[in-house]
């Protein structure tokens, strides 16, 4: 493995604000140039362009760029990670801050260079270059196994990276678990691939035999080995929204619009999924969620057989707002016989010109999910999930600088004009 000093954002293989240990994704920023004593890498909830998928112009993430901020401004101090936690509710109410390029001083008593940057820099800026080192993938000369998991939030980066590894033609695996980003089966894992895979390699032997990509099928609760990913045999299949909340594979005959009234003075909350806010995170009850009513819910009818849902899953949603910037968020669901629905994955978009007609295509998190026989699907529509995405305020203001917040109308359609889809 790749062991390195930290320099900029923290590292990707923490969560906890550490000065020690491997800083897990200098080995993507030295990828191309190995020295002949490195004889693996093994990245470990990480990617070679770190942070940068939360800066997206179409979907600006909140919480974890800002939770970082605030880590790098007291790592420094005495007892840092106590008062980190200490200080957890007080980084959380900082978000609410208006305009958003004061919630450093809210959060910390002081500016943070880092935060501020966040704030006016979208992930293609120049700014970002030197934590860009997806270039850098495909020139890596040593085995690697990248370990993952379903509810990181490095995780589609990661499968970038290890697709773009094995279209080099570098040895490389996989391992994605049912894990958040600082849960203990992360650790767990990275040891056994740094004995088993790392050690093995070290000692110019080779590591025991498997199948390239090793994913925890959630739903089975049980491993599974396959060749590739996405894996073979998982053809794209559609579920359409339909009027009174049902979700069918059918396509929709003709139909009013539902609606909800989305006020960000108010926000949709973010309940469990990929968060950095440790327990917080991962596989969560829906309930007191879907009750609001700035949430639709679709629900398919209970299953008379086991559905399997493993690689990229997305939406097309045909949305329109009384405002012309507007987000559109899209969850996954599995709902149990006893009526408990638990979130699989999600995502969000922004929309510019949302005030009129438009398919709204929403990228989700990619998963591996068994529906058991007598559960049933569901997908949530929503206009945010706060604060793991910022506030769309409704103005299109700067989002650094906005200080309005305008409530919109929202309405989603399911007609065979505008035929809404989970994929």
């Amino acid at each position: 493995m790749v062991r390195g000093t930290r320099r900029g954002p923290p590292p990707a293989g923490r969560g906890d604000g550490h000065r020690s240990g491997p800083s897990l994704t200098v080995q993507w920023a030295v990828a191309d140039r190995l020295p002949s004593q490195v004889k693996a890498m093994i990245p470990v909830v990480t990617e070679s362009a770190l942070t940068l998928d939360f800066l997206r112009e179409d979907a600006f993430e909140l919480e974890t760029p800002f939770g970082w901020g605030v880590m790098l401004a007291g790592q420094e101090r005495r007892a840092a990670l106590l008062r980190q936690m200490l200080a957890a509710r007080k980084t959380h109410r900082a978000q609410f801050t208006l305009p958003l390029n004061r919630a450093d001083v809210a959060a910390t008593g002081r500016r943070s260079p880092y935060i501020q940057d966040i704030l006016v820099h979208s992930a293609d800026a120049a700014h970002w270059a030197d934590v860009d080192h997806r270039a850098r993938v495909a020139g890596v000369t040593v085995p690697v196994s990248s370990v993952g998991g379903w509810y990181d939030l490095f995780l589609p980066g990661q499968l970038r990276d290890y697709r773009a590894l094995r279209a080099a033609g570098r040895e490389a695996r996989l391992t994605v678990g049912p894990w958040t980003h600082v849960a203990p089966g992360v650790l767990s894992e990275a040891a056994a691939q740094t004995l088993g895979f790392g050690l093995a390699h070290a000692r110019g032997e080779q590591p025991p035999v498997r199948e390239p990509v090793r994913l925890y099928v959630m739903g089975e609760e049980a491993w599974r080995d396959v060749e590739s990913w996405p894996p073979p045999g998982y053809d794209p299949r559609l579920f359409h929204l339909r009027p009174g909340g049902a979700l069918s594979p059918d396509e929709p005959g003709e139909s009013a619009p539902d609606g909800y009234r989305y006020d960000p003075a108010d926000p949709t909350p973010a309940v469990g999924g990929v968060r950095f806010a440790g327990n917080a995170a991962g596989r969560k009850d829906n309930a007191r969620l879907e009750a609001r009513p700035d949430v639709l819910t679709y629900t398919a009818p209970a299953l008379d057989a086991d559905v399997e849902v493993i690689g990229e899953v997305s939406a097309e949603i045909w949305f329109r707002s009384s405002l012309p910037y507007a987000d559109v968020f899209v969850r996954l669901c599995d709902v149990d016989p006893k009526g408990r629905s638990t979130n699989l994955c999600d995502g969000l978009i922004s929309l510019t010109g949302a005030d009129e007609t438009s398919c709204a295509k929403v990228r989700l998190w990619p998963t591996a999910h068994r529906f058991k026989r007598g559960h049933r699907i569901r997908v949530q529509v929503s206009s945010g999930a706060f604060p793991r995405y910022a506030r769309n305020p409704g103005t299109g203001e700067p989002r650094a600088t906005a200080t309005t917040l305008r409530a919109a109308d929202q309405q989603v359609f399911h007609d065979p004009t505008h035929p809404s889809a989970v994929i």
